[in-house]
C-alpha cells in the first residue's frame, strides 16, 4: 500500500500534468497537503487506523474549508475565506483524506455544463472542447482524468448525476439529509445535497460510509442508523426487482441513451433481476417545478451577498446611498445565469404570484414524491410496483460542445429532464458509467442512473455494484487528457 506521501505526489504530479487541458481545479494547495501527507503517515506508522489514509480528494468550490478560498465560482465571493470547515471536510479529514484543492463549477451551482463559472468552462477530458457537465463539472472532470480518484460534489437538480454521467465516472447523491449541509453554500436549501464522485461504486461507497450521519449544525441531518455501504456494495441482491419508468425511452434522447437504457436493463436480466415497467405519471412536470422551487429558494438564499458584511463591495461615491452599494455589488458580482434565476425566484414569490406560481409547485413536488413512493413501494402511497430500484436515463444527450447552449437556457435546463424529479422527492441516486457513444469523431461516455427508497443507500449499492460488476463500464479512463 503506498502511503500518504506517495498518493498526495502522485496527485499532484497529475493535476500539474493535466489540468492545463480541462481546467477543473481553481486551487491547489499543494503544501497544505504534503504536510498533512506526512502527519498522516505519522499516525499510521502510531498504529491509528485511519479508513482514507493519503487519499487525496478534490472539493467543490461551494464547499467551506479554512485552507484556501471558497468563492462558489463568483465574483461576488472573489477571494473569500471561510473561518471554518465543513462537516464533510472535517469527516474526510479525520479519517486520513488529504484536500489537495478546489475545483471548478457553474457560479452557485447554477448550470449544467460548468460554463457559467468565473473561472472559465471546464472541459470534458474525452473531448475537452465538450462540457463535462454541470454544476460539478469540475469535479466529474478531476476524477475522469485521473487527477483524483475522489471528488465531493453537490446535487441539487442533477449535479452530481449529470456530470459523472457524461465524463464517465461514478456519481453517487445520497437521500437529502443523509449528509449533513454544514458549511455548503446554499443554493435550495430544501434540494441541495453533497456526495461523491468516483472511478468505482465501492469507493463511492466507502466515501459516503465517512461523510455521512446525523450533525447537530444541520437541523436537517437525519438520525438514521448508517450501514456498512462498503459491504453493501460487494453483495449481490436476489430477487432483484428493477423499474423502467414507461416512455422514457423516446426521440427526445440521443440514440446512444437509449442504446445504454438497453444495454443495461440486457445488463440486469442476464444477472437475474426482473425488469418491470412502472409509470411516474407526473415526471413530465418535474422540470416545470424544479425551475420555480429552486429558483425561489436562491432568490431567498442569495439574498445574504449583498457587499456589505463579505465578498465584493462595490465602489460607491459619498452621496449615494445603501441601497446603490447593494444594487452595484450585485450587478457586478453575479453573472447572467445566476441573475436570471433570481429574477425568477423572486417572481414567483411576490405578491399575487406565489399561490399561482411556487404554491402550486409544491404540490407538483408532492405528487411527483408519491409516484416515486408507489414506484419504489414505500410510504402511504407504496402499494404499487414495489420496485427495489428504477433505472432511467442519466441525460438524455451526451456532452455537448462548449458554447452550444449558451443562447438557450431553457435547453440547457432540459438537461436535467431525468434528474430533477430525485431532487423533488428527496431519494438516493446513483450514476454508473454504460458504454460510449462515437459523437463527432470522439468517443463520450453515456451513463444510466439507478434510484433507490429513501435512506436506503444499502440496497442502491447493492445493485449499482451489481450492475458494475456484470457491465464492466466503470474504471474506464478518459483518453483525451
Amino acid at each position: 500500500m503506498k502511503s500518504a506521501r506517495e498518493q498526495v505526489a502522485e496527485a499532484l504530479a497529475r493535476i500539474e500534468e493535466r489540468n492545463g487541458a480541462c481546467n477543473a481545479f481553481v486551487e491547489v494547495y499543494a503544501e497544505e497537503a504534503t504536510t498533512r501527507a506526512a502527519a498522516i503517515d505519522e499516525r499510521v506508522a502510531g498504529g491509528e487506523d485511519l479508513p482514507l489514509a493519503g487519499m487525496p480528494i478534490a472539493v467543490k468550490d461551494n464547499i467551506c474549508t479554512k485552507v484556501g478560498k471558497t468563492t462558489c465560482a463568483s465574483r461576488i465571493l472573489e477571494g473569500y475565506r471561510s473561518p471554518f470547515d465543513a462537516t464533510v471536510v472535517g469527516r474526510l479529514e479525520a479519517a486520513g483524506a488529504v484536500i489537495v484543492g478546489k475545483v471548478n463549477m457553474d457560479e452557485f451551482g447554477m448550470g449544467s455544463g460548468t460554463e457559467h463559472s468565473v473561472y472559465g468552462p471546464t472541459g470534458n477530458p474525452w473531448d475537452t472542447t465538450r462540457v463535462a457537465g454541470g454544476s460539478s463539472g469540475g469535479s466529474a472532470a478531476a476524477v475522469a482524468a485521473g487527477m483524483v480518484p475522489v471528488a465531493l460534489g453537490t446535487d441539487t437538480g442533477g449535479s452530481i448525476r449529470q456530470p459523472a454521467a457524461m465524463c464517465g465516472v461514478v456519481g453517487l447523491k445520497p437521500t437529502y439529509g443523509r449528509v449533513s449541509r454544514y458549511g455548503l453554500v446554499a443554493f435550495a436549501s430544501s434540494l441541495d445535497q453533497i456526495g461523491p464522485l468516483t472511478r468505482t461504486v465501492e469507493e463511492a461507497a466507502r466515501v459516503l460510509g465517512v461523510i455521512a450521519g446525523e450533525d447537530p449544525n444541520d437541523a436537517t441531518s437525519s438520525t438514521r442508523p448508517l450501514h456498512d455501504f462498503v459491504a453493501a456494495s460487494r453483495e449481490t441482491p436476489w430477487n432483484l426487482r428493477v423499474g423502467v419508468v414507461r416512455g422514457w425511452s423516446s426521440a427526445k434522447n440521443h440514440p446512444a441513451v437509449d442504446g445504454a437504457m438497453e444495454r443495461a436493463k440486457g445488463v440486469f436480466r442476464a444477472m437475474g433481476a426482473e425488469v418491470v415497467v412502472v409509470d411516474l405519471p407526473h415526471a413530465e412536470h418535474a422540470v416545470s417545478a424544479y425551475y420555480i422551487v429552486a429558483p425561489a429558494e436562491a432568490s431567498s438564499n442569495l439574498a445574504r451577498f449583498d457587499g456589505v458584511r463579505y465578498g465584493r463591495r462595490a465602489e460607491v461615491g459619498a452621496g449615494e446611498g445603501l441601497e446603490a452599494l447593494y444594487v452595484r455589488s450585485r450587478s457586478e458580482g453575479f453573472g447572467a445565469e445566476v441573475k436570471r434565476r433570481i429574477m425568477l425566484g423572486t417572481y414567483a414569490l411576490s405578491a399575487g404570484h406565489c399561490d399561482e406560481y411556487y404554491k402550486t409547485a409544491l404540490k407538483v413536488r408532492r405528487r411527483i414524491k408519491e409516484d416515486y413512493d408507489t414506484a419504489l413501494g414505500t410510504g402511504e402511497h407504496g402499494e404499487g410496483a414495489r420496485c427495489d430500484v428504477l433505472l432511467l436515463p442519466t441525460s438524455p444527450t451526451p456532452a455537448y460542445p462548449i458554447g452550444e447552449k449558451g443562447n438557450d437556457p431553457v435547453s440547457e435546463y432540459l438537461q436535467d429532464i431525468y434528474t430533477v424529479g430525485v431532487n423533488l422527492a428527496g431519494l438516493p441516486a446513483i450514476s454508473l458509467p454504460c458504454g460510449l457513444a462515437e459523437v463527432g469523431g470522439k468517443e463520450l461516455p453515456v451513463g444510466v442512473q439507478l434510484v433507490g427508497r429513501a435512506f436506503d443507500e444499502a440496497g442502491l449499492l447493492r445493485a449499482a455494484g451489481m450492475f458494475e460488476r456484470a457491465s464492466g463500464f466503470s474504471g474506464v479512463s478518459a483518453p483525451g487528457v
